[in-house]
């Protein structure tokens, strides 16, 4: 398919804009398809999803355009100073009108949100109808073996990747680590193979990437006490997932080593993790108990904050 010169113009524009941008590299290295025991098996169930992530922001209207009419998604409730999106009646983002200063790079907190498409053509579109929309919000795009991600940042900086997976039986997996690259993938060419084919045009909430000040104290949090599986571990960052997959959650440094507490900002204002049922809750429980970590408890949820004051949400 062939793309008409405005949009083949706008692509290229923003990838040659902000090619410096390009999402940090990490080493792909080719080896043979693993076996089941070459995959990290965490305690949360493979069943285990991400749910909705929270943002706090100053121009609710704007950043809703965004979300809204960028990325695709669909109002399901709104108030007076918050709005719950997502697709096919499941929550993916939530804005809520706030003040404060904006997040400082060196602080924790979010490094993307990302939103996981089903096919290429429903990102395809995505793309487009962003591209055309915002140019000078668009980061950057890498293919990442397991992956093929589009960088974007929101109008007030939140960062979005948008993504669809490549087949899990071609991931590769060497001593318990996914191979993830990040080699060149070109955004026209992507569209072009993609756009109009027939899609379901789903979508959900894939993963969160965190900033964080230590990977060991994430490791303790996410890992012991929560139950995530390390599954790759390189270039100051740590990746995590339930059930085999490449990552729910990951944690960088890259910016934010030695981070403390929070302050109260704008940004990430809490994430959610899905789990199977209660039995899998009360375990959680029951690990944050041995751990000595703080929680509250409500009917089928627990609410907790990691080392750094990231607020997470666990529910069935």
């Amino acid at each position: 398919m062939t793309l008409s010169p405005r949009i083949r113009v706008l692509v290229i524009s923003a990838v040659a804009a902000l090619v410096l941008a390009a999402v940090v590299g990490w080493v792909f290295t080719a080896n043979a398809r693993a076996s089941a025991a070459q995959i990290p098996q965490s305690v949360l169930a493979a069943d285990t999803r991400m749910g909705a992530v929270e943002l706090r922001v100053k121009d609710l209207p704007t950043v809703r355009r965004f979300y809204e009419e960028g990325v695709g998604l669909e109002p399901l409730d709104e108030t007076g100073d918050s709005v719950s999106l997502g697709i096919g009646g499941e929550e993916i983002i939530r804005l809520v009108a706030a003040e404060g200063d904006y997040t400082n790079p060196a602080d924790a907190g979010l490094y993307h949100s990302a939103v996981l498409y089903s096919d290429g053509p429903a990102l395809a579109t995505t793309l487009v109808r962003l591209i055309q929309m915002a140019p000078n919000l668009y980061q950057g795009s890498a293919d990442h073996a397991v992956s093929h991600a589009f960088y974007f940042a929101d109008p007030e900086g939140n960062g979005v990747e948008l993504y669809i997976d490549t087949p899990a039986d071609t991931w590769k997996w060497q001593d318990g680590q996914v191979q993830m690259g990040s080699a060149p993938l070109d955004p026209n060419d992507f569209i072009a193979r993609h756009l109009g084919q027939t899609s379901d045009g789903t979508a959900a909430m894939g993963h969160v990437h965190l900033k964080v000040g230590d990977l060991e104290r994430a490791r303790e949090f996410y890992v012991d006490a929560l139950g995530f599986a390390v599954t790759s571990e390189i270039n100051g960052a740590l990746f995590m997932s339930a059930g085999g997959y490449h990552h729910h959650l990951a944690a960088n440094v890259w910016s934010s080593a030695g981070a403390d507490d929070r302050p109260e900002t704008l940004g990430l204002g809490s994430f959610a993790v899905q789990l199977t049922g209660p039995a899998e809750l009360d375990a959680v429980a029951g690990r944050l108990d041995a751990a000595g970590i703080d929680y509250q408890r409500a009917e089928g949820s627990i609410a907790v904050a990691d080392p750094w004051g990231n607020q997470v949400h666990l529910s069935h």
